[in-house]
Formats: C-alpha cells, sequence, structure tokens
C-alpha cells in the first residue's frame, strides 16, 4: 500500500484523523487512471464497510457508464448529474450489486449526452487566458474533463489539484471559487475521487468546477479579507449561527419570493452584515482538525434541528442537506500531506462561512437539542442501530441525496468520537445519532416532498403533511 493510501486513512485522533483501523484495509488502486475506474473490494471510503467482489466489480462498471457517456448536467438550466456520488455513497454503505445497478437505473434515463470534445482545442486550455473564454460555460464540459485528464496523464492527480485548486494564485482561486457554486456539487465530485483515489473523478469534479459560474467570489474573497484584518479569535461556531438568527437584518434578507435567496436575497439585504459575521471565521493552523469536526458536527446539528417544526411531518431542509454531504471531504483533504496546511485551513473557512449564509438564506430556522430530543421516529424499536436501518436506505428510489446523508452522518459519528468531552459538540450517543438516522428516513419515505427548501420559512412547509400519531411532536 502506498503512502497516499496510508495517510488517506491514518488513525482518528484529537490532532489527527479520518476513520481508525482502516489503514490496513485500503490498498492503492493501480488500475485506476484518468480515463478508467478502477474499485476494489478493500477500498469502500471512510465509512469502513465490508464490500463484494461483485458489488465492486458492479460499481466500476457503471461509473465507467457515466465517466463516459453522460454530461455532468442533465439538462441546460444547470441541474447535476449525481450518479457517480450516488453509487460510491451506495457502494460505502454497503449496498449490493442489484441495490446499486437501481441507483444506476433510477437515474440514467434522464441524463444527457456529453458534447463532442474538441480535440485541436484541449492543449489551449493550459493558457488561462484562453480557458477565461470557456469558464462557466457548460458546453466546455468535455473539453475541460478531456484537458484535466491530460493534465493526470502527465502529472499525477495530486499535482493537478495543487496546481489547479490550491497554489493561490489567480487561476486556482478562480476555480477553488467555482467549486463552492452550485451548492457544493462539485466539491462533492471531487470528493468522491479524492476518498476512492480514482483520478477518473477528481477531473470530473475539476471539469464540473470550470462550467460553474463565480458567483461566489466576491463574499468568499471580502470575507476572508475582513477576517484577515481583525485580531478577534473565533468563537464556537453554533454562537456565529445564534448571532445570524438574531441579527434582524441577516435573518429575515432571505424571501420566499426571491429566485435565489443568497443572490437575491442576502447579498442583496444583508451584504453588510454577513460580511461581518462571516470575518469572525478566523481558523488556527494548529486547530485545524478539532476545527473540521466542530464544523462537521454543528452543520448535522443544523440540519436536524431544521428538519423538525411543530406539527409537521419531519423534512430536511433540502440545501441544509447539501452542507452536511460535502463534510467528509475535509476530512480526506486533511489527511494528505501533499496539500499545504494554509490551503486546508482555507477551505474549512470557507466551507464555515458558506453555511452561516447558507442559514441565512433558509431563514434561520431554530436550533436546539430539545426539538430534534423530542422528535418520535416512525420506528420506535430502542436497540436500532445505524446498521440496521441500511436496508431502507438500499431500497430508496432516491437520486442520491438520501444514501450520502446518511453516509456523511454515519462518517460524522465516528469521526465525533475522540471529542466528546467538547462543549461545542451536540451531537454525540449512539441513541441520539440513530435516532437522526431515522429521521432522514421518515423525511425520505413521507407523503408530499422529501425534502423543504427553505425551512425558517413557514410557507416553505405547506405541502409538507401534518403530523400524526405524536410523530415530529415538540
Amino acid at each position: 500500500m502506498n503512502t497516499i493510501a496510508r495517510l488517506q486513512l491514518r488513525s482518528l485522533t484529537r490532532d489527527s484523523f479520518t476513520i481508525n483501523s482502516v489503514v490496513n484495509k485500503l490498498h492503492l488502486t493501480t488500475m485506476a487512471t484518468a480515463h478508467k475506474i478502477h474499485i476494489t473490494p478493500e477500498n469502500t471510503g471512510l465509512w469502513r464497510t465490508k464490500q463484494t467482489d461483485a458489488a465492486a466489480k458492479k460499481t466500476t462498471e457503471l461509473l465507467q457508464e457515466d465517466l463516459e457517456k453522460n454530461h455532468c448536467f442533465f439538462n441546460n438550466i444547470g441541474f447535476h448529474n449525481h450518479i457517480s456520488h450516488h453509487l460510491l455513497a451506495l457502494y460505502g454503505i454497503g449496498a449490493s450489486p442489484d441495490n446499486i445497478q437501481m441507483g444506476y437505473d433510477d437515474n440514467v434515463n434522464y441524463q444527457r449526452a456529453p458534447y463532442e470534445v474538441h480535440p485541436d482545442q484541449i492543449k489551449e486550455l493550459k493558457d488561462f487566458e484562453v480557458a477565461k473564454k470557456k469558464l462557466g460555460k457548460e458546453e466546455y464540459y468535455t473539453d475541460f474533463l478531456a484537458f484535466f485528464q491530460n493534465e493526470i496523464d502527465e502529472k499525477g492527480w495530486q499535482a493537478v489539484l495543487n496546481e489547479y485548486l490550491f497554489k493561490g494564485d489567480e487561476r486556482s482561486d478562480d476555480l477553488l471559487v467555482r467549486m463552492f457554486a452550485g451548492f457544493f456539487h462539485p466539491i462533492i465530485q471531487l470528493m468522491y475521487g479524492v476518498e476512492w483515489q480514482q483520478p477518473a473523478i477528481v477531473a470530473m469534479g475539476l471539469a464540473q468546477a470550470a462550467v460553474h459560474k463565480d458567483d461566489m467570489e466576491n463574499f468568499l474573497l471580502k470575507a476572508e479579507e475582513a477576517a484577515r484584518a481583525s485580531s478577534e479569535p473565533m468563537p464556537e461556531i453554533t454562537s456565529l449561527l445564534k448571532e445570524v438568527a438574531a441579527d434582524e437584518k441577516i435573518s429575515t434578507s432571505a424571501h420566499m419570493s426571491d429566485v435565489n435567496k443568497i443572490y437575491d436575497g442576502v447579498f442583496k439585504r444583508a451584504w453588510d452584515e454577513a460580511i461581518r459575521i462571516s470575518a469572525k471565521v478566523k481558523v488556527r493552523p494548529e486547530e485545524l482538525h478539532e476545527k473540521t469536526v466542530e464544523m462537521y458536527n454543528t452543520t448535522v446539528y443544523q440540519a436536524a434541528s431544521a428538519a423538525v417544526r411543530l406539527g409537521k411531518e419531519v423534512r430536511f431542509d433540502f440545501f441544509l442537506m447539501h452542507h452536511v454531504n460535502i463534510c467528509p471531504m475535509l476530512l480526506s483533504i486533511n489527511a494528505q500531506d501533499w496539500i499545504p496546511t494554509a490551503s486546508k485551513v482555507r477551505l474549512l473557512e470557507w466551507k464555515i462561512r458558506f453555511d452561516l449564509l447558507q442559514y441565512a438564506a433558509r431563514g434561520c430556522p431554530s436550533i436546539s437539542l430539545e426539538k430534534i430530543n423530542s422528535y418520535i421516529p416512525k420506528e420506535q424499536t430502542r436497540d436500532k442501530t445505524r446498521t440496521d436501518l441500511l436496508s431502507r436506505v438500499y431500497a430508496l428510489h432516491d437520486d442520491g441525496h438520501v444514501s450520502k446523508l446518511i453516509r456523511a452522518m454515519g462518517i460524522c459519528q465516528d469521526a465525533s468520537k475522540a471529542y466528546e468531552d467538547k462543549p461545542w459538540l451536540k451531537i454525540k450517543g449512539e441513541a441520539l445519532w440513530t435516532k437522526l438516522y431515522q429521521m432522514v428516513l421518515d423525511s425520505a419515505e413521507g407523503d408530499g416532498p422529501k425534502w423543504v427548501r427553505g425551512a425558517g420559512d413557514p410557507e416553505a412547509w405547506k405541502e409538507v403533511p401534518d403530523s400524526k400519531d405524536g410523530q415530529g411532536r415538540l
């Protein structure tokens, strides 16, 4: 097993983690290239499940088909193809070949074919002035994919990430900003490539970022600049969420009538407040690992709290859910010794600032353990574990969001165990975690919409059925 594989799944401690005991199970996928997917039964990601040769073969086959036959958007208004992360999430939590095939079949029929590649234009993308003309335009996804595949063939995927994402120059900053567009989808794509060490999926993530807009640039860079000008220590993340909720201007800045709650709401009506609060996010290099787990656990706490509303069935907020699903990426990134610490810190800070921004955009739903503890799941068997609940995940006809959310929560549960004595750790204990998994499944299996969009606004809950038999009662 190579050094990178060992570093990716180093033992979980307070200062250096991913998941304990997996080091000896993850083998380098030597057959994986920038053009070829290769998943092995030993490589199941951060969840640490056991898998079979048949499941690995099926996942490899379907991921390869997605790479070759599908665009990163399934329509012309930027809705994302989730197939690769859906399949790896299922595989990573122990799904069978039939489960994985069902996940693929449920979502392949509405995908778009990619555009034809322009071989004579690929090398030109090395020139950033040329590339700039094609950034943010989905018709060039295939060209960017071929470009990054060629770069990975020449330099290796680690070197390509350092050059095009973490270098800190104009080009890498531009691509990093685009990673945060589309509610993290390019980063989620990249996440599965890094976690499973699949160069082709890394290339897909980079290419997807390249064809997203850079609308978050002003906010991310202005908040970063304001943070550097301040000498105040960073508060707990939960206290920053409370500050957002307590500020009348930013907490009411997003309206249900806004086409985009961030750009048309928070940015237009509470820009100064968003920058002021986000500037309080400042992570010291020596606290990187602990702050990563704090961010992760707090994000789960926030999303679960927002999912419970008096008198309604439980429903997770569609946007806050994505902020949980991206979190394993930070664990994988932190474990790579070839990525500069400053880049890891910066990525974490940007993630936390976007968490605060999204919380405001979703109407600042109240956050408390009381809400979560008071929820009564549909299945009230006390001795259920997350493993017992997985059959319900496998059976869902889903586009990937549910399996990714369950997986992300499970990884957070494991990562949080080393910090249970910390006051900032809100979600802990087997019973509470099991309740969260049940909440996700109750949300996904219910009648009506699976998700709400803007959990802090009563209007977002109109189509959600009223709770019955005490479920969802506070």
